[in-house]
């Protein structure tokens, strides 16, 4: 619980949860520094009071009271700086028995106890009079008032007949001397209401004699909120009425700054010591991350100064943060990627990559992009490159595409693999027309255009259901007997997606980072392990035929990891590299959902049939500013084709393309 003091700048009073005990503390500085209360050094009484800080001290009672007509159980008014009512207890810490009236004319740094049970206080006259009314089920008839900020308590009658109170409320304005008690005389009668007029107690008005000067001060700190204060009050003996002309006239006089005007900056704590360090979760070098060559930011002292705070001069210079030019930082966190975030292009089109560097002096930072076709090209630095790179690829292929960022500090790579494909056009079978029966016989598929990356060959031959499938563009049969056979081929040209996720690991990684290529290239190995134990996972589920789809009411179809042993679909030769095995694994899948749509699909054994993917939809031919604009090598049919509507789908169409006929 926080109660702001009226009528001083940056006071409050705090209730604060310490060693499972309640302690009310002080601040004069918006909570840069808190101290508990000093409790009164005799009671009501005059018996000594023994109160030892910290083990003792005074502890206040801060709830408003939600009731509009009693008090709470705290009060101040900005008509009278540096008097504050509340009731509490004084000891260890804050308990509900043995709860005191106390005030401070001084803003909190003396008190004195003035009545021995719960009263509620109401100010009249802007504060030059208190009006007491105890806290009690009883009926009363009498009310307590002091002129002299509660030094001596006058006890007057305001009912002939005793009155059960329930709430006292006061004329509108600060300057009122009017107060009207309600209650009711007994549980079954009405409410009652007493008006009570004060002003026959006064006989003249106040003069400038009868005020005086008060200072501001924090036991004996004149300096609050880098100002020195002082306040109009009225004699404590002066018993006149200060009426709506008084105002509390205040002057004020900066003070030179202390390190008390300051507190922790964001992400800095105070120690036990009074300095400000950062904290566990706070690096004080981030904050110069984020800006850039040529331009400053402010560098934190792990200081600041308290909001409001009006001193000068002093120790500004030492505490303020200063205004640094941003450092030359080495290049981190650079990204290349294609501007549609694709990994596929069409030959002879143009292909337009995109650089960004997080960190680092990007103006003075030189950019080396190498397109893994024997063509690179430097820039020489990354805001110049902010539209893109575009390049040309002149053959079907994997490329890998590097872009490396260099500056006097050091340097960073990044690569990606680009698979660059042309549409097919059209297939022809080349075949003896005659063969003989039992005798192996060569069957060559032509392709047009030849460069149309990987591709898979499906036969069939004569009535077979089982198809042949290869990789290349060839196969040899042996006819079983005599007759005319039809041999249809198709090709399904792979045009792979790729869908690229970067990896981030958790921050604690960071602590344990030797910053060494062999240390990383470790970490490496164990995330390909637990790769690889996810696709066992994924093929331990076809196995189990847990994957599984409904093809029409009543038909549940399960998809199995297959083993075809028709033809050889590996080539184990240690030329094939692992991206080649990878598309091969590719292959492999599409051509048994081929398989499985034409074995119940096909209408008629001798339907000629081919299947070529869908390429994306033609992009406009751009001029390249790295590659020469001679012509090269592109697909000849300029036909526009339907977009796949996700990327990673792969569409097969199906047409006549070729056929070869033995009898």
């Amino acid at each position: 619980m926080i109660d702001l003091v009226a009528g001083i700048k940056g006071m409050f009073l705090a209730n604060k949860k310490q060693d499972d005990q309640i302690k009310t503390f002080i601040t004069y500085n918006k909570g840069r520094d808190w101290r508990l209360l000093q409790a009164p050094s005799s009671d009501l009484h005059g018996n000594s009071i023994h109160c030892i800080l910290p083990y003792c001290s005074l502890h206040l009672h801060l709830h408003v009271s939600a009731n509009p007509y009693t008090s709470g159980n705290i009060a101040s008014k900005e008509s009278a700086p540096g008097i504050i009512v509340a009731s509490g207890s004084i000891g260890a810490e804050l308990t509900s028995s043995n709860v005191s009236m106390f005030i401070t004319s001084d803003a909190g740094n003396t008190w004195r106890q003035i009545f021995d049970e719960e009263y509620s206080v109401l100010y009249l006259d802007q504060g030059g009079a208190l009006v007491a009314i105890r806290h009690t089920p009883l009926p009363i008839r009498h009310l307590w008032l002091s002129f002299d900020e509660g030094r001596v308590w006058n006890k007057y009658s305001f009912t002939s007949s005793p009155l059960f109170v329930d709430g006292v409320l006061g004329e509108p304005g600060e300057e009122t001397l009017i107060m009207t008690i309600f209650g009711h005389v007994s549980h079954r009668s009405e409410w009652q209401l007493v008006k009570i007029d004060f002003r026959s107690i006064f006989n003249r008005r106040c003069t400038e004699a009868d005020y005086q000067t008060w200072h501001l001060h924090n036991q004996g700190e004149p300096c609050l909120m880098g100002v020195k204060r002082i306040y109009r009050k009225l004699k404590p003996i002066a018993r006149c009425v200060m009426g709506k002309t008084y105002s509390v006239t205040m002057t004020s006089d900066p003070c030179d700054c202390t390190e008390s005007d300051f507190e922790c900056d964001y992400g800095y704590e105070r120690r036990t010591d009074g300095r400000c360090t950062p904290a566990f979760w706070f690096q004080p070098s981030s904050m110069s991350r984020s800006c850039t060559t040529g331009h400053t930011f402010l560098n934190s002292t792990g200081y600041r100064k308290v909001v409001s705070n009006n001193c000068t001069a002093g120790v500004v210079d030492l505490y303020t943060a200063r205004r640094l030019p941003c450092p030359s930082q080495a290049p981190k966190g650079l990204h290349l990627v294609t501007s549609e975030g694709k990994l596929t292009a069409l030959l002879s089109h143009n292909v337009t990559f995109l650089v960004f560097l997080e960190q680092g002096d990007g103006s003075r930072t030189s950019i080396t992009v190498d397109f893994g076709d024997g063509n690179a090209i430097t820039y020489s630095n990354v805001s110049s490159i902010e539209d893109g790179i575009k390049h040309i690829y002149k053959n079907v292929g994997i490329y890998r595409v590097s872009a490396m960022a260099e500056n006097g500090l050091g340097s960073e790579t990044a690569v990606l693999f680009l698979h660059v494909t042309c549409q097919l056009e059209y297939i022809h079978l080349s075949a003896p027309f005659v063969a003989v029966k039992n005798k192996e016989v060569n069957l060559t598929a032509v392709l047009w255009p030849s460069q149309v990356g990987t591709v898979t060959y499906i036969w069939w031959f004569g009535n077979n259901s089982e198809p042949v499938i290869t990789l290349e563009g060839s196969v040899a049969f042996t006819f079983p007997r005599e007759g005319v056979n039809i041999v249809t081929v198709k090709t399904i040209a792979i045009h792979e997606y790729f869908k690229s996720h970067l990896l981030a690991f958790s921050s604690n990684l960071d602590d344990h980072n030797p910053d060494v290529a062999e240390w990383r290239l470790d970490v490496s190995r164990v995330i390909k392990n637990s790769m690889v134990q996810l696709l066992e996972l994924v093929l331990g589920a076809l196995n189990q035929n847990q994957v599984q789809f409904t093809l029409r009411p009543g038909v549940q179809i399960t998809v199995y990891a297959a083993h075809l042993s028709a033809a050889p679909l590996v080539d184990t030769s240690e030329n094939h590299s692992s991206s080649a095995m990878l598309m091969l694994l590719s292959v492999v899948v599409v051509g048994l959902a081929v398989f499985l749509i034409y074995k119940f699909k096909r209408k008629i054994p001798g339907l000629h049939l081919y299947a070529a993917m869908q390429d994306e939809k033609e992009q406009e031919m751009i001029r390249s500013p790295v590659s020469p604009t001679e012509s090269t090598p592109s697909c000849s049919s300029q036909r526009e084709l339907l977009t796949s509507p996700e990327p990673l789908d792969t569409e097969v169409n199906t047409q006549p393309i070729g056929e070869s006929l033995l009898p």
